[in-house]
């Protein structure tokens, strides 16, 4: 392992001046591009159902899909640390998590994600007695989406809200987890989960103040313009260059 390569360790006892900076990656060249680039966390998320398979959302993808994606970014990867999403439907029980999870280490990631707060404690728990670490996922659950009638919407606008969420956040992480994602938090709740915290938060859609930030590549690159994400707006507009790249191409032939 090269000396600089980020580990897990050193995200859950994150001490440097930056904040952890993770973007998605799902194929060998975009990873070993942000690699190079500086990005802490290389994460292979479902969200390659909405960005690359072209589903409506996370709900449908394998672990076969995960595999087989978590291989090509491994490969690509010096010194990021890699995480993988177990999709949804691998871990309904601890033992379903752990073979599972197993099958994508083998792919190549060092830790995986998985979504939901005191529920899953067991799975969380069974993964790190087997010595997989665990990144938690709290708030806006994109697998559970079609249950909430496929509506994305803020979690913490409510009292009830932000005592589950304060609950899920501490049983994440007595469960073991060594940082945990806020999706689509209310700013001011995630701001308080970090703080109450002892493991780093990384953020999407949930404003600033937390120890790490999170995007889909693919948004911040602006390749998918047919999405609208009102918490990410794209650096460049590659849909754009890339129509305008093939029509001068097409003119030439």
């Amino acid at each position: 392992m090269p000396e600089n390569r980020v580990t897990w360790e050193q995200i859950k006892n994150w001490r440097e001046a930056e904040p952890i900076f993770a973007l998605t990656a799902y194929d060998y060249p975009t990873a070993r591009l942000l690699d190079e680039a500086g990005v802490d966390i290389l994460h292979v998320g479902d969200s390659l159902g909405m960005t690359v398979l072209g589903c409506a959302d996370t709900v449908d993808v394998t672990i076969s899909d995960m595999a087989h994606h978590t291989k090509a970014v491994a490969r690509a990867r010096r010194r990021a640390l890699v995480t993988a999403d177990l999709p949804c439907q691998t871990y309904a029980t601890p033992v379903d998590a752990v073979c599972n999870a197993r099958l994508l280490v083998a792919a190549g990631t060092d830790a995986v994600k998985i979504e939901g707060g005191a529920d899953i404690v067991p799975q969380i728990r069974a993964l790190s007695a087997a010595g997989i670490p665990v990144m938690g996922h709290i708030g806006l659950l994109p697998q559970r989406i079609r249950d909430e009638g496929g509506i994305y919407r803020k979690k913490g606008r409510t009292d009830a809200e932000v005592q589950r969420l304060r609950e899920d956040a501490v049983a994440v992480q007595e469960a073991g987890v060594f940082a945990i994602v806020l999706e689509a938090v209310v700013s001011e709740v995630a701001v308080e989960l970090t703080r109450r915290l002892a493991v780093p938060t990384i953020g999407i859609a949930s404003g600033a103040g937390m120890r790490g930030q999170i995007r889909v590549i693919h948004d911040v690159l602006g390749l998918t313009p047919w999405f609208d994400f009102p918490h990410v707006k794209p650096v460049v507009n590659l849909a754009a260059e890339i129509k305008d790249a093939v029509r001068q191409l097409k003119r030439q032939f």
